[in-house]
């Protein structure tokens, strides 16, 4: 197995260089993030996403700074793709001040289930087997 780190390892290490010095500025940050993955191999454009974040922030903040990473794999440069992971950081971090309480039930407009969840019970009642769909319910609990 290759040791190539995905956007998301570096985006994971962004967020814990932050908790553990939330006075850091994006410079430090942005210089550590350098210092600690340069001379290893860049990481996929196949993988050039942070889908933890899909349901926690809308996908234009999430995303701010993928452009930026991508120019930076295609360029081999390390500072331009902790540049663009500082870009989407700071739109993950800035969202839950700007928009108001994480929990407010306004913003169910986020979870992707509310609208699809009832169709897809309706069809994987129809087309799967009921052992398979007590094996997939088991599986989604855990």
């Amino acid at each position: 197995m290759s040791n190539q780190v995905t956007v998301s390892d570096i985006f994971r290490r962004a967020l814990e260089i932050r908790k553990a010095n939330p006075s850091a500025d994006v410079k430090s940050v942005k210089s550590q993030l350098v210092s600690e993955f340069s001379g290893k191999p860049f990481p996929s454009v196949a993988q050039l996403t942070i889908p933890e974040y899909d349901n926690i922030t809308p996908e234009e903040d999430w995303t701010a700074g993928l452009p930026v990473v991508l120019r930076g794999i295609q360029t081999e440069d390390w500072a331009e793709i902790a540049h663009g992971i500082m870009i989407s950081l700071e739109q993950v971090e800035n969202y839950p001040k700007q928009s108001g309480r994480e929990d407010d039930p306004a913003k169910e407009w986020r979870n992707r289930q509310t609208g699809i969840a009832g169709a897809n019970e309706k069809n994987l009642n129809k087309w799967m087997p009921e052992d398979l769909m007590n094996l997939a319910k088991r599986s989604a609990k855990q």
